[in-house]
């Protein structure tokens, strides 16, 4: 007999008056009754109840034992209601890891939406552009860019990571509009990561089927998006950036798209799991959010 059930039937017993009417409330019969009060009387060594012919009542300790009773029972059935509201409310802090031009320009505000959203969440954002071991390093969740390799994760399709071509007004002005990716080469590029003369970077982009590729050229080259990004507004250049992020300067007059007849360069993008990890409803909310915002 489970020891919560018992004191559950003693305590029914006791504010109902007698075993009869406790077996009738709990759909059990008088004989099931007694034996649980019995089973907790031989485990405390004393009696709980005073049984007569005609009357029962609790013992100085069946008074005590019921009253502790009710704060166990109350106790328990709180702590189900809060498993069971975690099982539809998201909670509890979640790792992700990202890419951090990704990351910082897109994931980073997308996330303070979802936490607003559901706020007993919390989480833990590591940006890094090398790739993490999900297990061994405690992510759950985990945004890679780029074709994927690693068959033990779990993997959901976004949209693809696009870029485009941008400079500011004030540079376009200044210097001719480059109508094809080969005119690239007559103009200033903020390149993005340190390219050797061995490995030189290239920018591609497609039109009508057709690839053409160019070689930027330029006096800054950073590992950083953000300052290539603040070299671009102040006009020092063409850059090649991720879109969500370029757009919201194009709207506001910033940068100028260039070469917009042309599709530049895009990568898929996936959402990871461990193929292990159980699915909480706390990461199938992310998941969900992610999908719905970048999907």
């Amino acid at each position: 007999m489970d020891r919560l059930t018992s004191m559950n039937v003693f305590v029914r017993t006791a504010d109902l008056g007698s075993f009869s009417s406790a077996a009738e409330a709990l759909r059990i019969s008088p004989q099931m009754v007694a034996k649980h009060i019995a089973r907790l009387e031989s485990r405390l060594g004393t009696a709980l109840i005073n049984r007569t012919t005609r009357r029962q009542s609790l013992t100085d300790i069946g008074r005590s034992y019921y009253e502790r009773c009710k704060i166990v029972l109350s106790e328990a059935e709180a702590a189900d209601a809060i498993a069971l509201e975690m099982k539809v409310t998201p909670s509890g802090t979640l790792r992700v890891n990202a890419p951090v031009t990704f990351g910082t320009s897109s994931l980073a505000p997308f996330i303070t939406h979802y936490l607003a959203q559901f706020p007993e969440t919390q989480v833990e954002l590591t940006l890094s552009d090398r790739m993490v071991d999900p297990v061994e390093e405690g992510y759950e969740v985990i945004l890679r860019i780029g074709e994927l390799s690693d068959s033990q994760m779990r993997a959901y399709p976004l949209r693809p990571y696009r870029l485009i071509a941008c400079a500011s007004p004030g540079y376009l002005v200044q210097n001719s509009v480059p109508e094809t990716p080969s005119e690239l080469a007559a103009h200033s590029c903020l390149v993005y990561g340190i390219w050797s003369p061995q490995s030189p970077c290239r920018w591609q982009f497609h039109k009508d089927g057709k690839m053409q590729e160019t070689q930027p050229k330029g006096r800054l080259r950073s590992n950083d998006w953000r300052a290539l990004l603040h070299a671009a507004v102040s006009g020092y250049g063409v850059t090649l950036g991720p879109e969500d992020v370029l757009s919201e300067e194009i709207r506001a007059g910033r940068l100028v798209q260039v070469l917009p007849d042309y599709e530049g360069p895009s990568r898929p993008m996936h959402l990871l799991t461990p193929a292990g990890l159980r699915q909480t409803v706390k990461i199938r909310s992310f998941i969900q959010a992610v999908q719905k915002a970048f999907g």
